[in-house]
């Protein structure tokens, strides 16, 4: 009973003095530490990998953009004259785009 009592006052004691073991100053500091110890070099290049690596969309990608504001338009407008006919909008956009692309075909 003794000795719980004493492990129980050290770790209280430790825990009011603000003593944190090495592996959890990490976390208390939120990571700071790491991205201080990075040199701005690597910062800076960070942004201009990521633009570099950036590519412009495909014929396809394009297409199906196009597609899908022309069918949100659609649904938009069958939305606001209630002409949806209980139909939601993944069964929508499945109709209308295998129509547009019907249509492009």
């Amino acid at each position: 009973m003794l000795r719980l009592r004493v492990v129980s006052a050290a770790i209280l004691a430790i825990g009011i003095a603000g003593v944190q073991p090495s592996f959890a100053q990490g976390a208390a500091t939120g990571g700071a530490g790491k991205a201080a110890e990075q040199p701005a070099a690597d910062k800076a290049s960070r942004g201009t990998r990521a633009a570099r690596s950036r590519r412009e969309p495909t014929a396809g990608q394009m297409a199906a953009r196009e597609r899908q504001r022309k069918c949100g338009a659609e649904w938009k407008e069958a939305k606001a004259a209630n002409r949806t006919g209980g139909t939601k909008w993944p069964q929508f956009w499945s109709r209308c785009n295998a129509r547009l692309k019907g249509n492009q075909a």
